[in-house]
């Protein structure tokens, strides 16, 4: 086998084949492709069993890296406000259960109803229901011992999924939170940002070091979906080598977890061989 020195690094993030594969499934290919590292999504876990999944993936020896998601704090009513905080509690009982060392938070966009139709413009506003809402989960998580990971989403998910969009931003809300508190660095989000440098650097100079967890894919020229049009690493215009270098002088040490949402490519893969691409590409470009 040709050497490999950061295969051990690798992690898959369950989205990558969740159109193909059901979670056992998607634990037994990660086992055949020797991929160490795991990180599950909520409805997979749901649809497996909690409990269940937990075994299957000790019983795998596979790490889990992440749990995704929690998050979803604006809401038009403080009857949904409290529900999203009631669903988040869960999201950390589950992720504690699965041996989690983060539960990844996407911290949802303008508040909307129950059908899902946005009914504000207030953007500020929804950054105080987000502050807010980390605030109360944070004292749940800090007592269970799960630490929170703000996902900064890039800026064209401001309305509807998250209205944290720069490591910044992030980093300002651990700042003023406080403990228990750090940050999901995923590249298709942040790779554009001219200050990415300084915030990783200023997320790592935290004690402890804020960098929870490193999501990688790549950025399509042209992006035909601005969500499910994600590319495999190599296929596109970022420079993960570059950004890969500043986490490891941040003294990183964390799994590079792959995140791919592709309708209309990945997705229609055979599974195998989408996991077989993930590692010789982690090794080749990032």
């Amino acid at each position: 086998m040709v050497d490999e020195p950061d295969a051990g690094l690798l992690s898959l993030n369950t989205a990558t084949v969740r159109k193909q594969w059901p979670l056992p499934q998607i634990i037994d290919g990660c086992v055949r492709h020797d991929i160490r590292g795991i990180s599950p999504w909520r409805d997979q876990v749901a649809a497996a069993g909690l409990k269940e999944s937990a075994q299957r993936i000790r019983d795998s020896g596979l790490t889990v890296t992440g749990y995704c998601r929690g998050g979803m704090f604006p809401a038009i009513d403080r009857e949904a406000r409290r529900a999203a905080h009631d669903d988040n509690r869960r999201a950390i009982d589950e992720a504690l259960t699965l041996g989690a060392p983060c539960l990844v938070l996407v911290v949802g966009g303008l508040p909307q109803d129950r059908d899902g139709v946005i009914r504000s413009k207030d953007l500020a506003g929804a950054r105080e229901m987000v502050r807010d809402g980390i605030g109360d989960l944070l004292e749940y998580a800090r007592g269970a011992g799960m630490p929170l990971a703000i996902e900064p989403l890039h800026p064209m998910y401001a309305a509807d999924r998250a209205c944290v969009n720069t490591m910044a931003h992030a980093n300002d809300l651990c700042d003023e939170l406080g403990a228990g508190l750090g940050i999901a660095v995923d590249v298709y989000h942040v790779w554009w940002d001219p200050n990415l440098k300084r915030e990783i650097e200023r997320a790592a100079g935290s004690t402890p070091s804020r960098l929870l967890a490193y999501h990688i894919c790549d950025w399509l020229v042209p992006t035909t979906d601005l969500l499910t049009d994600r590319g495999m690493m190599g296929d596109g215009v970022i420079d993960l080598k570059l950004i890969r270098s500043w986490m490891d002088a941040c003294d990183y040490r964390g799994f590079h977890e792959v995140e791919i949402f592709s309708a209309n490519n990945w997705w229609k893969r055979d599974p195998d061989e989408v996991l077989a691409v993930c590692r010789v590409r982690h090794q080749e470009c990032s």
